[in-house]
């Protein structure tokens, strides 16, 4: 009786506890939905294999920064190194895949760099308690320096094979993304994982309570830092080289994604699916865009317009009596 009493109220608070998360979200997938509806009047391709095949690999790696700028969020951190990481995974792989260690020794030098990286840069933010935005910042510099060190310019080479596999006609990157986002649900199952929200939204009463705060905010950039270089790699699979500046416009793409899917900048609010809508939804603004003919001004300033809109709406109702 009592196992049945306890089990009860869990299920009861699970799905309030979600609604609470998915605050300005509801909002975000109808906005999404009628982008994603637009785009496939446009392009009746998209709704073929190929053609979706081809929208998922464009979406991919914004959905991974996206990701990796939403753990840390949550948390109530942030980085401004993500541009950067992400090159520095291109430039990894693009000059260790076609050498001797190959592809799986590649693959394992560029999540090496990307954990490496982000639990230096977690230790840092949460021992010393210094800013996460200053030091991702002096991170960005270091990293990017890095990146011009593997290669200083454009070069290197990724197995044709390889290129192939991730940026042909099959939906591997769709699959890719299926496979990561049940390994985040089974993460969130985990004590970091159940830490997570916790260590944002109340850290200093989740500590009291025995909760592992610090561990579980290294753990996030961390894992922050392997999407990043993950995201790096897939780029430099679609490109077949490396760029030591491929990345930089990841940064600011990956806030953007994650303040639309309703991340918040303070840490406990927000899910990663709705991360993943806003890199959906700034994935589709660019490709309705472009088939609409606007000028890239145009498309800078209607991104700027939609992103505000999407973020101001759900504040309107939270105010209305």
């Amino acid at each position: 009786m009592s196992i049945s009493s306890s089990a009860k109220p869990a299920g009861s608070l699970y799905w309030p506890v979600q609604a609470r998360r998915n605050i300005g979200v509801r909002g975000l997938f109808v906005v999404v939905l009628a982008f994603l509806i637009a785009y496939g009047v446009l392009f009746p391709g998209l709704f073929t294999a190929s053609g979706f095949a081809k929208f998922t690999q464009s979406w991919f790696p914004l959905a991974l920064v996206a990701m990796a700028q939403a753990i840390l969020m949550l948390t109530g951190g942030i980085s401004l190194a993500i541009g950067a990481t992400v090159s520095l995974g291109a430039v990894i792989a693009a000059t260790t895949m076609a050498g001797p260690l190959g592809v799986a020794g590649g693959a394992a030098a560029v999540a090496v760099a990307g954990l490496g990286i982000g639990a230096v840069t977690g230790f840092i933010v949460v021992r010393l308690r210094l800013p996460a935005i200053v030091v991702t910042l002096a991170g960005s510099f270091i990293i990017g320096g890095a990146a011009l060190l593997v290669l200083p310019r454009p070069g290197g080479a990724i197995p044709e094979w390889l290129s192939d596999l991730l940026a042909g006609d099959t939906p591997a990157a769709f699959v890719l993304l299926v496979m990561i986002v049940l390994l985040w649900k089974l993460y969130l199952a985990t004590p970091l994982g159940l830490s997570l929200y916790a260590a944002g939204e109340n850290p200093v009463g989740a500590h009291r309570s025995g909760v592992p705060v610090d561990m579980a905010r290294v753990a996030a950039y961390a894992i922050s830092g392997l999407l990043s270089t993950s995201a790096g790699l897939f780029v430099a699979a679609q490109t077949g080289s490396g760029d030591p500046v491929i990345g930089n416009a990841f940064t600011l793409n990956s806030i953007a994604a994650a303040v639309l899917g309703g991340i918040g900048f303070l840490g406990g609010q927000g899910t990663m699916r709705g991360a993943l809508a806003g890199s959906l939804l700034l994935s589709l603004m660019i490709s309705v865009m472009f088939f609409l003919g606007f000028t890239p001004v145009a498309q800078y300033v209607a991104q700027g317009l939609i992103i505000i809109g999407a973020v101001a709406i759900p504040q309107f109702r939270k105010v209305q009596p």
